[in-house]
Formats: structure tokens, sequence, C-alpha cells
């Protein structure tokens, strides 16, 4: 996983390559996590292709029966990547109080207006 100790065997496939402690398309900096959200925001394999140009359709499709084949490891993969997010990112309101208070300030006059 990308930031946790956790060790998970992933299955061999020709279009993952495990590097930087992150599942990546082979060849490519596309991570895996990337595709399959968009896979499963419902974009086809054809809109995954023009958003990352770097990838082929036939790779793309190699991916998405991977990702298919090995559907809760992979969810269980980037459900742990989200949570490592979440518990890496520092809330605004301890890097930079001030600016955490001009923003919560403007906010509450924004919502002010609009009642």
């Amino acid at each position: 996983m990308k930031l946790g100790v956790r060790v998970v065997a992933y299955p061999v496939s020709p279009y993952i390559e495990e590097r930087n402690d992150g599942l990546y398309l082979a060849g490519t900096g596309v991570s895996l996590d990337s595709v399959v959200i968009r896979f499963q925001q419902g974009a086809s394999p054809e809109k995954i292709v023009q958003s990352f140009p770097t990838l082929k359709l036939s790779q793309t499709y190699g991916v998405i029966a991977y990702y298919l084949e090995n559907e809760k490891t992979i969810n269980d993969y980037i459900a742990e990547g989200e949570r490592e997010l979440e518990q890496s990112a520092i809330p605004l309101s301890r890097t930079n109080p001030e600016l955490f208070a001009r923003l919560e300030s403007a906010r509450r006059q924004i919502g002010s207006k609009r009642s």
C-alpha cells in the first residue's frame, strides 16, 4: 500500500506493475486506482484513454478485466489508499489558521447574504 505497512500480494498481470508502494499500469505513470475509479464512475475504456493519452485501448481493457477478476482485492486497495490520504491530510485550520479564519468569515458572510 502507499503509506501503510500492510503487505498484500496482488495477482500478477502483464498490465499491472507494483512500484513506489503502489499499483500502476505497466510502462506508464498512470495509477491503477485512477483508471478503476473512472471506470466505476461509468467512463468507457475509450473515455479513459482520452483522459490518459499514454494508455492504449487494449491496455485499458486489460486493466479493467484485471480489476473485474480481482474486484474485492482492488476495491480494498483503493479504500486503503483513501484512508491513508485522509489520515495524512492536515486541516487548513491547523496549517494556516489565519487563512482558515478569513475563509470561514467569508463563507459566513456569503451564507448570511443568501438568507
